[in-house]
Formats: structure tokens, sequence, C-alpha cells
């Protein structure tokens, strides 16, 4: 009697991915991280944490870079990043080509960031904002869908 194999194959439906956020701090933005990670825990969503683990002085690049490579490699996944202005670890998210990184300190701009320029990471200021208005971005930036339309053509020229 000869063997029979089957091969199945499936890819991973988005939702799982969303569950699954990538999170990284310097240590300015340690404390908020630490505030940030266990609200999404709290939400039901799996928090893959690459440090900082303390507010011992460290390089953010080494933060942020591997955020940046999980997001990249998978489409639909959002990841949040944090540090004292939120610019230097933005800036190093954004030399990745498949990341589009938005500094945010407000909502509103966190919604923005989603519906006009499909942002797939949140970057956060930790010493200008308290952990309410981080809260509140987080929650609109994981909950807003890109609108398409008239910004998919500015989105696709982002990219060099």
């Amino acid at each position: 009697m000869a063997a029979l194999f089957i091969s199945i194959t499936f890819e991973r439906p988005k939702h799982i991915i969303m569950k699954i956020i990538p999170i990284g701090a310097d240590h300015a933005g340690f404390q908020l991280k630490e505030q940030v990670s266990q609200y999404l825990r709290d939400l039901g969503y799996e928090v893959k944490d690459f440090g900082c683990f303390s507010e011992e002085s460290i390089d953010y690049p080494d933060y942020a870079h591997p955020v940046a490579d999980l997001v990249e490699a998978n489409p639909g996944m959002l990841g949040i990043i944090i540090c004292g202005s939120g610019n230097g670890i933005n800036m190093t998210a954004n030399k990745h080509s498949g990341i589009r990184s938005a500094l945010c300190w407000k909502k509103e701009i966190a919604e923005l960031s989603r519906l006009h320029n499909n942002a797939n990471i949140l970057a956060l200021p930790a010493r200008f904002i308290s952990f309410d208005e981080a809260r509140e971005m987080v929650e609109v930036f994981l909950t807003t869908e890109f609108e398409g339309g008239r910004h998919q053509k500015r989105v696709d020229k982002i990219a060099l």
C-alpha cells in the first residue's frame, strides 16, 4: 500500500498578526514602555518587548531596529517605540524602507497617521506625554484603519 502525503499551507490571518505588538524604548522611555506594555496585555495583546529593561543609559537605535525589522517583515503588524523626545527612535525606525513611523503627541495625530499615512509604528515622546495620553494614542492607533483612496498614491511615493 502506497503512503499518502498531504501538504497543507495556509496564510496567517491578519487579525492574528495584529494581536502581537512589538515594542521598544530607550532609558527615557522605559517607564512608559512598561505601562503601555501592561495596558496592551490587559487588552489581550501579546507584547514582544525588545527592551530596554531599565533606566540605565543606552542607545535608542539598538531598540528601534528590532521593532522595525519585525514590523517590516510582517505586513499588517503595528509596533510602538518610545524615547525621551520620540525623535531619535522615530528617525531610526524610518530608515527602514517598509516602515512609516509616526511621532505622535496627541490622539488626533495618531489617528491621522493611520487614516492618511498608513503608519505602521507609533513613536511616543515619553518626556512630554502622560500615560493617559499615551494610552489614548495607542488605542486609536491600533483600532484605526487606513482610508486608502487618494492617500494610497501618496503613501506609495514615500519609499525610495
